[in-house]
């Protein structure tokens, strides 16, 4: 199977290049800048200097197979809508009409559970309605919809993988900040939290990419993916803790005074996202392809501690 990938020198990218070259394949990758490692690998690179339909025009889409779409604009400092649209939703439309007219057949396209909703009080399936709020995620459920017509209407396969915040070694974001904090041990006001939420492993979500590359099973569906292991952000922050040697100093500070002082603090929004549910059922994701996540949360959290700073 033949795969071009995108994004690969992200976090999720890099990660799933990685996994398919030791499975034996040779992908061709578009990058806009690439490292030194990339470089030094013996596969396909194509540069272009921006994701556009013009640069994707050169591409020869004639020997590939697969394509899994990864690149994206996550972070701004623009709040403008248009700007996410620009990158998550057209790029990924005019990628995807030039691969099917080229006859590929399978593209996978890596969305975000932030299509479903920010939170929720029962755990999000594959058929809810999609409730977008932020940006990022509005842009991604567009895409998701421009991708669909021209899976239709072209018969190229469709696959849809709507992840949580994924956690691993390096990861940036959020669980990178909570990492940083982890191993600092400060006494934190966070040892009361009784919400519950769904995170996915690097692994556990490169696993599931490379599995859609040619699961008969996954052509034309959209899968929710996780650990399948819920916590709260007390318990994450526990395990994050021990796994970098140090001993939990959590303080049991109840959640509505958290609530009030973020609001004081203009930090309402942080707050609801400590405190806060966001849950994913993976039932369709597990049936549908005879898929479990590969490892645990436990060991998911144990390798982002493994080496000094990997986190």
């Amino acid at each position: 199977m033949n795969v071009l990938l995108t994004g690969a020198n992200g976090f999720l990218g890099n990660a799933c290049l990685r996994k398919i070259i030791n499975s034996g394949s040779s992908p061709t990758v578009i990058l806009r800048n690439s490292s030194a490692f990339i470089e030094s690998l013996n596969i396909n690179i194509i540069k272009v200097d921006t994701f556009d339909f013009k640069n994707f025009l050169s591409i020869n889409f004639s020997n590939i197979d697969c394509v899994i779409h990864i690149a994206a604009i996550a972070h701004t400092t623009s709040t403008c809508l248009q700007k996410y649209r620009d990158f998550n939703t057209k790029t990924s439309i005019d990628l995807a009409a030039l691969a099917s007219v080229a006859g590929v057949k399978r593209f996978v396209f890596i969305s975000s559970i932030g299509v479903n909703g920010i939170s929720n009080s029962q755990a999000f399936t594959v058929t809810d309605k999609p409730s977008p709020v932020e940006h990022y995620a509005v842009s991604k459920l567009e895409a998701e919809i421009g991708l669909t017509k021209i899976a239709s209407e072209s018969g190229m396969e469709l696959v849809i993988i709507r992840p949580p915040l994924v956690y691993g070694p390096g990861a940036p974001g959020n669980f990178g900040k909570l990492a940083r904090l982890a191993k600092k041990n400060l006494p934190l006001p966070l040892g009361a939290i009784n919400n519950k939420r769904s995170l996915v492993a690097l692994d556990n979500l490169v696993d599931l990419i490379i599995t859609c590359i040619d699961h008969p099973k996954a052509a034309n569906q959209t899968f929710l993916v996780s650990d399948d292991h819920d916590v709260s952000t007390t318990e994450l922050l526990q395990m994050m803790t021990r796994a970098a040697g140090k001993t939990p100093r959590l303080l049991p500070v109840p959640e509505s005074w958290l609530k009030f002082a973020g609001k004081l603090l203009g930090k309402q929004a942080v707050v609801d996202r400590l405190c806060g549910n966001l849950q994913v059922d993976i039932t369709h994701t597990k049936e549908t392809l005879n898929w479990i996540p590969p490892i645990s949360m436990e060991e998911g959290i144990r390798r982002c501690f493994v080496k000094e700073d990997l986190c």
